[in-house]
């Protein structure tokens, strides 16, 4: 049985493909890592690497997902008895220069086991993009239950307050994604706490993921928010310190 299309048993990476780099493989650590806590089976790093370079053909510059699939019984509390490797590559969406962003109206609870893995049980989040894109809006904010900020649907989200830079507490319930972690390990981070209201006192917010890199948000809930570009200009190059170019 086909467990992942009947039960939402799967995982995933979404790349930017610029060739084997550092950042390529902090995306493999993070697939393996949640395989290993979702008791999954998953391919070996030259494995998953091949998959891409074969599916790419020396071709630089693409957006990649790496999808494992797994079968095994129909019974859903059953384990997994393998995996296949699904590899999509397209051409690289459009960077946008800024973002509007608005609160989810739906909520996570932190203890969420799935939020900290990049699951195909992501009907969730389709739901938080779908509704944020019907009323205007690039992307929305996810509160927990306490109602701190986690992440958006498919971004993580940074807070310049002065000269610090934070993020949401892992805590609070989220994805870290691997794009916030190449900051924390080049800039640093500050994991807090974090609430509305710490957002609209901000100097500047940013969002990042893998695709876009990181992008400024120029409006939280109709309001105007300023961008402060010195910054916008070191995270991008931090980030891209982490993904150069290969040749092929």
């Amino acid at each position: 049985m086909n467990r992942t299309l009947f039960f939402g048993e799967g995982i995933f990476e979404t790349i930017l493909w610029r060739g084997e780099t550092p950042k390529f493989r902090l995306h493999y650590e993070r697939l393996k890592k949640s395989a290993e806590t979702l008791g999954l089976p998953y391919p070996s790093y030259e494995e998953f690497l091949r998959s891409v370079e074969e599916r790419t053909g020396g071709l630089r510059n693409l957006y990649v997902k790496v999808v494992v699939l797994y079968g095994g019984p129909d019974r859903f509390w059953e384990s997994p008895e393998g995996y296949t490797l699904e590899v999509i590559v397209k051409n690289l969406p459009e960077v946008p220069e800024s973002v509007n962003l608005t609160v989810s109206p739906y909520r996570r609870h932190s203890k969420d086991p799935l939020c900290r893995h990049k699951t195909t049980s992501y009907l969730f989040n389709v739901l938080v993009r779908r509704e944020a894109r019907s009323r205007g809006f690039y992307e929305a904010l996810i509160l927990n239950e306490r109602e701190e900020i986690t992440e958006c649907s498919a971004a993580n989200i940074l807070v310049l307050k002065k000269d610090r830079l934070m993020a949401p507490s892992r805590d609070s319930g989220l994805l870290w994604g691997t794009t916030i972690e190449v900051v924390a390990r080049t800039l640093g981070v500050e994991e807090e706490r974090i609430t509305l209201g710490d957002l609209l006192s901000a100097d500047s917010l940013f969002l990042t993921n893998s695709l876009v890199g990181v992008v400024g948000v120029s409006r939280l809930e109709g309001r105007d928010l300023p961008i402060d570009r010195e910054v916008l200009k070191d995270l991008k190059k931090a980030i891209d310190s982490f993904n150069p170019l290969q040749e092929t």
